[in-house]
This record gives C-alpha cells, sequence and structure tokens, in this order.
C-alpha cells in the first residue's frame, strides 16, 4: 500500500470513529445519580421545639429528608404567638407539618387556609387532656410528661409512615428506638421521685400540670399563669400565705423567664428557688429532649430531699 492509499485509509477511518461517537452521544446521555450534598427532596416543619426535636429523632437518617423549626428561634410556649410571615416561608417548601396539637398552636386555621395542601400531624392523639381553670381551655404543655412524649413520638412515627409510605419502614425503625430511649429514662425518673415524701412545689407558669400528674407531685401554687404577665399583689400574697402554710421548700423557675416573681416570694418565705425545664428551647440536638429531662431529675432530687 502506497503513502496515499494509507493516508486515505487513515482519514476514513477518523471520520467513522468521529461519527460513532456523535451517535452514541445522541442515542443516550449519562444519568447523574444524587451527591450527599444534593438538596433534601422532602421538607418536614415542626411547630416549635419540642416538636422539632421529636420528629429529629423519628426522620433520622433519612435521605432526602429535612427536619425544620418553624417558629425558630422563640424564647418560650406558643401561647397566643402570632405567626410571622418568616415562619409561613419556612412552610412553603414543606410537605408534611407536625403539631402539639390540644390547642397549642392557635395559628393553624392561617396555615391551613394559605396551604390547603400541607399535610398536618397532630400528636396529641389519644392523650387525655387536663382542664384548665375557668374558661383557660385544655393545657396543651402535653410534652412536659414524658409518658407523652412517648405517646406524642409514636403518633409522629405512625402519621409520617402512612403520609410517606416510602420512608415507612425508617420512620418505624427510628420511632421504635427513640421510644425504647425515653422509656428507659422514664423509668429512671420514676426509680429516683417515686418514693420522695416532700411533694409540695411551686411551678413558674401553667407548664407543669402533665409533668406533676405524671410523677404525683402536688403544684401548690403557680406564680405567672401566663409568662410574662407579672402576679397582682394580691395574687402574689396568696401564693406567699400558701407557700408558708404548707412549709413549700422548692420553687421553680423556667430558664426561659425572668425570675423577679419568684425571688419576692423567696425572700418571704423559706423557700429555695430552683430551675424546672418544660423543654421549649435548647440545643438542636436529638438527644436534647432527654438531656434536659435528666437535668430536671437532678433538680427535683435536689429540691425534694
Amino acid at each position: 500500500m502506497n503513502s496515499k492509499s494509507i493516508k486515505l485509509f487513515c482519514l476514513v477511518l477518523l471520520c467513522l470513529l468521529v461519527i460513532s461517537g456523535c451517535g452514541a452521544n445522541n442515542e443516550s446521555k449519562p444519568t447523574v445519580s444524587p451527591t450527599k450534598n444534593s438538596s433534601p427532596t422532602m421538607t418536614i416543619a415542626a411547630s416549635f421545639y419540642p416538636m422539632y426535636i421529636f420528629t429529629l429523632n423519628v426522620a433520622k437518617d433519612i435521605p432526602n429528608v429535612k427536619v425544620i423549626d418553624m417558629t425558630k428561634p422563640i424564647t418560650g410556649c406558643l401561647h397566643d404567638y402570632a405567626v410571622t410571615p418568616e415562619d409561613m416561608k419556612n412552610l412553603e417548601g414543606a410537605q408534611f407539618f407536625i403539631t402539639n396539637g390540644a390547642g397549642m398552636e392557635s395559628f393553624m386555621d392561617k396555615v391551613t387556609s394559605q396551604m390547603p395542601n400541607l399535610k398536618i400531624v397532630d400528636s396529641s392523639k389519644g392523650i387525655q387532656l387536663i382542664k384548665g381553670e375557668g374558661d383557660e381551655g385544655d393545657n396543651p404543655h402535653l410534652w412536659v410528661s414524658i409518658s407523652n412524649a412517648i405517646t406524642q413520638v409514636g403518633n409522629i412515627g405512625d402519621q409520617l409512615s402512612s403520609l410517606d409510605p416510602t420512608n415507612a419502614p425508617k420512620y418505624k425503625e427510628n420511632t421504635k428506638a427513640y421510644i425504647k430511649k425515653l422509656e428507659a429514662e422514664r423509668f429512671k425518673m420514676h426509680q429516683a421521685l417515686d418514693d420522695v415524701k416532700n411533694r409540695d412545689i411551686v411551678t413558674f407558669h401553667e407548664a407543669f400540670p402533665y409533668f406533676a400528674k405524671e410523677f404525683n407531685l402536688n403544684i401548690a401554687g403557680i406564680i405567672e399563669r401566663e409568662p410574662g404577665s407579672a402576679p397582682s399583689a394580691k395574687e402574689l400574697a396568696e401564693t406567699i400565705n400558701k407557700v408558708k402554710s404548707l412549709k413549700v421548700k422548692a420553687l421553680f423557675a423556667e430558664p426561659q423567664y425572668s425570675t423577679k416573681a419568684a425571688d419576692t416570694i423567696a425572700k418571704e418565705t423559706a423557700a429555695k428557688i430552683y430551675t424546672l425545664d418544660p423543654v421549649v428551647t435548647g440545643p438542636m440536638e436529638a438527644d436534647a429532649y432527654i438531656n434536659i429531662m435528666d437535668s430536671n431529675l437532678k433538680t427535683l432530687q435536689e429540691a425534694l430531699k
């Protein structure tokens, strides 16, 4: 084969390779697999801190599922909290909304009217509610009782499994594992508190009736029925007299609020101020609820000894 024939052969071969390559590109394009850093495809919003912690555990390690706290940051319970435009913006990308229920989220009408496709998970299902005084309505501070928290976690796990069947096995696995941890903490707390003789306490506001019921404690007085609304002189005097008559030794303030009223009562009585946390703020970590309850246990052991 002469040199001209060799050059012609090489040119034809090169053309065939180019044509073949182009044809392959037109037939199929490589599929790009999602990376670990790709954006979540599902967002679960929680109404406030304790619901966020519970949901964080139920949705733990599920790929492409993100859990957010809609109202972060707030300094305490929702009560009469007014939902903000930023809160609503946080909900825009959410598929599911985890609520405490029992009337805690007073803003739910606004949420459901503006976002009719948002699936609501009510974690209060099956919990017997404590009636408030007068026209106060039911007490919504369910999660402060660790037994109620176990029920709420179970409700969240069950309802998410139903709403998102693809991830149901993982929701159920996580729910079972977290409930086991909560049950261990509950057993530990009952072991330490069930035989305590001194059971009279004065709490900061209406956050602790379920907690008191759980551990058979007697709430002899409440310093502020609504946080931020200081008691009147008459209410303060009545609480001081009750603390004196019952010889209450422990006043329980909350880390989220001022202790001014509690300080006044302590000065007029022999009671000492301790801190009891209703778990409405804290670190955004999966074990936060159990860690705070453990801290509450240590506080009670010291205060009621």
